[in-house]
């Protein structure tokens, strides 16, 4: 196995996924080492959006796709994406940019000409956090968007969009609640009511619990189809699942599909686990495709991942999910126009990428006056003592081996470095100042050692399957590995909670600013 492993990566296959007696490739790296999932032959592989891309939510405009993902504590967040094949998706803009909490399973919809977006948030230290969901609106999908709304929904998450045979508009909620919608979506009219009793699985199955979340509406034919996600997000890797139930009336009665669930992983050996939270699309073709998330094979720390698979409609009215556990090449969806996959994660500074690659770990409402661009010099003011008060600036990695470096400059009395950051509570990497390093590990800050290079130095990470190395170089050429090395496979939700990913990041604290410069991310070559 170990043999077959070397030999793939050697072509550039990737990273695998090891289980009992099979291997199976991961999509090839890309351009700096981003996992493309169109093969080139007709067929893609999954994941169609590599690292943290959980709960999915897509929408069919004519010829245009468009997506976006739960973003939680990053912002600007709700990044959109575009697509004309549903495989190759590029960045267009953020929605999101003022902080209103950790944004939990939006929802992307279209009615009348103008775009929403339906907002769950969990709260957190930002001022105007709390649990509820909110709305935004834009009569284009670049913006700009409006102001959040406050929907007054503490109990709730998950909002799904529907549109009743009547005209009526509502969201459909977790737990098998609705709530209806005022006509211009913006506000809600009467109290959440319990419409369905959810498909329940049999008790010997191990799940997180069983959670029914995520409902999504789509009519098709004379009915309207509710697909659910049920066994909760993380635990086990058995757990959630994708659920379906019909009705001829938005108001019900909802029968169950008599072959629930339509997706599930049935083992902790295949690719994908927790496989669930799925939205129904037509394809360009009038096929029919769903786009849900799952975590890769021992890799939790990459966060949920989002995957495509066919769906078939059946001769007695009810929907199958095709592709198996997407470990192998599909064929592709056709009839789409594909596109350029992805965005170049190295960044020279010499263009604006905040929003599309970078954003703030649960910012301040003037977090972004902190940032300056200059003749290819990113300027970062300082904030906080550490990385755990300093809202480091992060991105999303999806490769299970790669590294990043940079070179980094800091006034006196700064702090700045590299990190791998999961939350203000986890996160490990290296910073220095004139004086001396500091090693970060757990979330904690370690003993500090002697810096004799001064105040402008050139860091590198590498991150290899949780084995994290950092190097050190004064001059971007000859390298000295630094003595410290983490193990980060810990690093993810079953061990601290809130659904993240481990992202590379940057962060500065002290007095002044740090100056960072040719940034560099890569997959290593085997």
């Amino acid at each position: 196995m170990t043999n077959r492993r070397n030999a793939l990566q050697a072509i550039g296959l990737g990273a695998l996924a090891l289980t009992s007696g099979t291997a199976a490739a991961a999509p090839a790296a890309g351009p700096e080492g981003q996992r493309q999932p169109d093969q080139g032959n007709g067929t893609f592989l999954n994941p169609v959006m590599a690292g943290d891309h959980p709960d999915p939510s897509i929408l069919k405009d004519g010829r245009d796709y468009y997506m976006t993902f739960s973003t939680f504590d990053a912002y600007p967040g709700l990044l959109i994406w575009h697509s004309r094949d549903l495989v190759n998706w590029r960045p267009l803009a953020p929605a999101l940019t003022r902080n209103i909490g950790s944004v939990w399973a939006p929802e992307l919809c279209k009615h009348e000409g103008r775009f929403y977006l339906y907002i769950p948030t969990r709260r957190t230290s930002a001022p105007t956090s709390r649990n509820t969901s909110w709305v935004i609106w834009a009569d284009r999908i670049e913006g700009p968007w409006s102001e959040p709304v406050d929907l007054h929904l503490p109990d709730h998450i998950d909002p799904g969009h529907a549109v009743g045979e009547d005209g009526s508009r509502w969201l459909f909620l977790n737990g098998g609640d609705r709530v209806r919608l005022a006509a211009d979506g913006l506000s809600t009219i009467g109290k959440p009511e319990h419409i369905y009793d959810p498909w329940r699985f049999p008790d010997d199955w191990d799940s997180e619990g069983f959670a029914p979340e995520g409902p999504k509406i789509t009519r098709h034919g004379d009915w309207f189809y509710m697909i659910l996600a049920v066994g909760g997000t993380a635990g086990p890797p058995t757990g959630h699942m994708v659920t379906a139930a019909r009705s001829k009336s938005i108001n019900g009665p909802w029968q169950h599909h008599p072959r629930n669930p339509l997706v599930r992983t049935q083992s902790a050996d295949e690719t994908w686990w927790s496989r669930g939270h799925a939205t129904l699309v037509e394809g360009p073709a009038g096929d029919w495709w769903a786009v849900y998330h799952g975590y890769e094979n021992g890799f939790w720390t990459l966060g949920r991942q989002c995957l495509l698979a066919p769906v078939r409609w059946t001769d007695d009215g009810w929907l199958e999910f095709g592709g198996g556990d997407l470990s192998r090449p599909l064929p592709k969806p056709q009839g789409g126009t594909p596109g350029p996959h992805g965005l170049p994660l190295s960044d020279d500074f010499s263009t604006d990428k905040y929003g599309t690659q970078w954003a703030f770990f649960n910012p301040g409402p003037d977090e972004a006056r902190r940032l300056r661009r200059r003749d290819g010099v990113l300027h970062m003011a300082a904030r906080g003592t550490a990385p755990s008060d300093s809202s480091p600036l992060l991105m999303v990695a999806g490769d299970p081996d790669y590294e990043f470096q940079c070179e980094i400059d800091v006034d006196p009395g700064a702090r700045a470095g590299l990190l791998l950051f999961y939350d203000d509570r986890l996160y490990c990497g290296v910073s220095f100042d004139a004086e001396r390093f500091i090693g970060h590990k757990y979330g904690i800050e370690h003993s500090p050692y002697p810096n004799p290079h001064g105040r402008r130095l050139f860091l590198r990470m590498r991150n290899d399957r949780h084995i994290v190395r950092v190097h050190i170089s004064t001059d971007g050429k000859t390298w000295q590995r630094f003595e410290r090395s983490f193990e980060v496979s810990g690093y993810h939700h079953n061990v601290r909670g809130g659904f993240r990913a481990l992202k590379p990041g940057l962060f500065v604290a002290g007095k002044g600013e740090a100056r960072f410069s040719d940034f560099r991310y890569r997959v290593p070559a085997a």
